[in-house]
């Protein structure tokens, strides 16, 4: 730019040293306001290109220079483009650089806060786990005398609930005898594979024989009921009341040890 009083052509160096001057800045108050290294402001006020970074750059400290200053930022980016171009090469990329704005800034000690907060709820998740942990581990309560109180044993499961009609499925061909206990005969015959005998409910006491307990799968309503005896091996005087064949104590020992009846 030109100085038309003295008819001498002022470079950008001296126009924002002569505007900061005339404010009363010193350039460490220009270095606070734009966030630049007072040695780069140096650098542009004595144009100095040599020491500065790449002129996307120097152009880009020289606008925050400008506004910090008063001047048209615009201008001194255009006239310093100018300048730079005879004595530097001029880069292509586009102005992408801009100091940071002080205002937009997050100050350091809300910085330093919002570490310290999340350290702490980290540490205070970190400590509540191990609460939740140790409380899963039942301790041993103490008694009188210094002793401790034995463990308490779980609860023994119930057993299935016996209801409804009690079915006999071949899972394979069997020979098996339903009676009662005072000897009448309700069934007695070969099941073939998946065919099924329900107990007529009217028995009073049905019994069962078979020499292929294995191969037979007994249900008392939707429950499956325990083995009625070991594979290849005849049992009798099986017991067909739900209550007793889910608890499986209806079954009575093996007659015998003997091949399965095929």
């Amino acid at each position: 730019m030109v100085d038309e009083a003295a008819g001498i052509e002022t470079t950008v160096g001296e126009r924002l040293k002569a505007a900061r001057e005339a404010q009363d800045m010193s350039l460490e108050d220009v270095a606070a306001r734009t966030r630049i290294p007072t040695r780069h402001l140096e650098s542009i006020e004595a144009s100095a290109w040599d020491k500065l970074p790449a002129p996307t750059y120097s152009i880009g400290f020289a606008k925050s220079y400008a506004s910090a200053v008063g001047l048209d930022r615009t201008e001194v980016g255009d006239q310093l483009r100018a300048e730079m171009g005879g004595t530097r090469p001029q880069s292509t990329a586009p102005d992408v650089f801009e100091p940071a704005d002080p205002a937009r800034v997050m100050p350091k000690w809300l910085v330093i806060g919002a570490v310290v907060a999340v350290g702490l709820l980290i540490a205070a998740l970190l400590f509540l786990r191990e609460r939740s942990l140790e409380a899963d581990d039942a301790a041993p309560v103490a008694v009188a005398g210094g002793t401790e109180a034995a463990p308490v044993q779980p609860a023994a499961a119930p057993a299935p609930a016996a209801a409804g009609p009690v079915v006999i499925t071949a899972n394979e061909p069997v020979w098996i005898q339903v009676y009662e206990r005072a000897g009448q005969t309700l069934f007695q015959g070969e099941l073939r594979a998946g065919q099924s005998f329900e107990v007529p409910a009217s028995a009073t006491a049905p019994l069962l024989r078979t020499g292929k307990p294995e191969a037979l799968r007994v249900s008392v309503g939707t429950a499956d009921a325990p083995a009625i005896g070991p594979a290849a091996t005849t049992v009798r005087d099986v017991s067909l009341l739900g209550p007793e064949l889910m608890r499986g104590s209806g079954a009575t020992a093996p007659a015998a040890t003997t091949p399965a009846r095929r």
